[in-house]
């Protein structure tokens, strides 16, 4: 049997970890690996256009899967494309390898062709970032790494020089053993009697929930259910919480809608289940406040706490249902359920006048027609920007389907790059790309990586011309709109000229029927629909707080569009409020 080189060697380490593709983009640095995974039956080389787009592709693949993923770049220039899709990752607390290849080992200091420091550069965008220097460092430094990615959720970066990855690597190298999965973690007893007491003490409880609650959603409808609590969701909470919901109260935040800010204002006690919602100008400072997570570096960093609770969701509130006292007393609850369905019905009308002829197509009707025509257990990734709104409030969860975008990094042109991760994970699921023109410009070269790998991903692109989101944000500011207005082709004819079903809608009686035609098709397809750029409601008033701190009046007045089958949902559960 032929000794391993250490590219081989780290290869199999990977494939034993359950890394299943390497996503990146060949380069002389990273020869000796790609090498190695050509003779790897366990892993395949995902040959994208863009390096940003590999990190982009593992960190939805690591999110669909909740197992590691791996991506890599070549040195210098080819692994600092990386870096912004794995501070995505990161964020998102996506477990992900990244390698990155580097320069000839006798070079580095010396100022060679395309010198950086990559064990250097990822280390605000990792929990770990080393640099392997010898053969019998590459083990125990791989695995490391590996763990660091799979127990803290989130990204690990390994910087190998080329000629390290092509030495042979030690004998009798020890076999790990490889951690790749997480325990649960369950509060200390104080913590629960302690919080046991604030419940029962309160009058008012409102629970507000973020991505930690995955998993969760029964826990909390019957913690819920006992404490007769209203319960808002964050943007990453929505995927988790807001399906058979009876106390649904929206969402908070920029894009929210309904009662839930009213529902964290006008409560005594709020909980904060699994989010570390970034803006505090939405979260009251007037009643009391206590935070669950998983995370204990997140604890108190919104917000002053009242209680801090270490440990997952679930397992929380397995320890408090049984504990809390029931209640019968429902009257708060249906106060903010019949404040949501109100402020449902107040917004719904906003796009549903004659937008069966408005033309330019308004994209609100286009994300109500998506969300119709769209399986249930389709997984849609999300452009920054306008995308996101449209994804909030009108892609309804069920509890199959996914949402993922750049919700916590925010970066443009993360959709298309997403799809083709979440797809790999299986070819049979429905994945759409809820792409603005702006975001799919900017990674458009890897369309291709659809047509090559034929993924059957659906680009339904929102195309009004413009950067919206960054125009909203310059009126908001009272700053006219400067530089972001676009000129795009037809990009129906782009997706055909490169091999792919593409069609270009442009009057809404065209829409649903597009839809279904793109969704029908075995392969890639692309829905360039031409929306209205117009599709948004200046406010009234203009306050620095709703750039600079997203504050309430930005929540209330920003954005005027409708909500979708969301207030058949709130209409629903006000049938649960007893009549008086």
């Amino acid at each position: 049997m032929a000794k391993q080189n250490v590219a081989e060697q780290f290869v199999d380490i990977l494939a034993r970890a359950g890394v299943r593709r390497l996503y990146g983009v060949v380069g002389d640095s990273l020869n000796p690996v790609v090498d190695a995974v050509r003779r790897n039956s366990a892993i395949d080389w995902i040959h994208v256009r863009h390096e940003e787009t590999a990190a982009f592709a593992a960190g939805a693949e690591a999110q669909i899967t909740g197992k590691l993923a791996a991506c890599a770049g070549s040195c210098g220039p080819g692994n600092l494309h990386l870096i912004n899709g794995l501070y995505d990752a990161h964020r998102s607390m996506a477990p992900v390898l990244a390698l990155a290849s580097h320069i000839p080992s006798s070079e580095i200091g010396l100022g060679y062709f395309q010198e950086t420091h990559p064990d250097q550069l990822f280390r605000e965008c990792s929990h770990y970032s080393e640099l392997i220097s010898t053969p019998k460092q590459m083990p125990r430094l791989l695995q490391t790494a590996i763990q660091h990615a799979v127990g803290q959720r989130g990204v690990s970066v390994v910087a190998l020089p080329g000629d390290v990855a092509a030495e042979p690597a030690p004998e009798k190298a020890a076999e790990l053993a490889l951690v790749t999965s997480r325990p649960s973690v369950r509060p200390g007893d104080a913590e629960i009697d302690a919080l046991v007491r604030m419940i029962d003490e309160a009058d008012r409880v409102t629970l507000f929930c973020g991505s930690g609650t995955a998993g969760a959603h029964a826990e909390v409808m019957e913690f819920a259910g006992k404490i007769k609590s209203p319960v808002g969701h964050a943007l990453r909470g929505k995927e988790w919480i807001q399906y058979d919901n009876p106390y649904d109260v929206g969402m908070s935040g920029l894009l929210g809608y309904g009662a839930a800010y009213e529902a964290t204002h006008e409560c005594d006690l709020l909980i904060l289940l699994g989010t570390d919602f970034p803006y505090n100008a939405f979260l009251p400072d007037d009643v009391r406040i206590v935070q669950v997570d998983v995370r204990p570096e997140v604890l108190g960093r919104r917000s002053r706490l009242d209680l801090a609770v270490w440990g997952d969701v679930r397992e929380t509130l397995r320890c408090l249902v049984p504990r809390v006292r029931t209640r019968e007393n429902r009257r708060f609850l249906d106060k903010m359920l019949k404040k949501h369905a109100e402020t449902l019905e107040g917004v719904v009308k906003a796009y549903t006048r004659r937008v069966e002829k408005h033309v330019p197509i308004h994209p609100e009707y286009v994300a109500a027609v998506l969300d119709e025509v769209a399986d249930n257990d389709a997984v849609f990734t999300v452009d920054t920007g306008m995308c996101n709104v449209w994804a909030a409030r009108y892609i309804s969860p069920n509890g199959r389907r996914r949402v993922i975008g750049s919700f916590s990094h925010g970066s443009m042109a993360n959709a298309l790059p997403m799809a083709i991760g979440a797809q790999f994970t299986d070819r049979g699921r429905q994945i759409v790309s809820m792409s603005g023109d702006g975001g799919f410009a900017m990674l458009m070269g890897d369309f291709l990586t659809l047509v090559q790998y034929d993924l059957p991903v659906k680009v339904v692109l929102f195309n009004n011309s413009a950067l919206s989101m960054v125009e909203l944000e310059m009126l908001v500011a009272g700053l006219p709109s400067y530089g972001t207005t676009t000129t795009n082709p037809d990009f129906a004819a782009v997706a055909r000229a490169c091999g792919a079903f593409g069609l270009r809608v442009e009057k809404p009686r065209q829409l649903a029927g597009a839809l279904r035609d793109a969704f029908k098709h075995r392969g890639p397809a692309l829905v360039d629909i031409v929306t209205d750029p117009n599709a948004l409601s200046i406010p009234p008033k203009i306050s620095a707080d709703m750039v600079t701190g997203f504050a309430l009046s930005a929540s209330k007045m920003v954005l005027d569009g409708g909500v979708g089958r969301m207030v058949q949902l709130a209409r629903s559960n006000l049938r649960n409020v007893p009549r008086p």
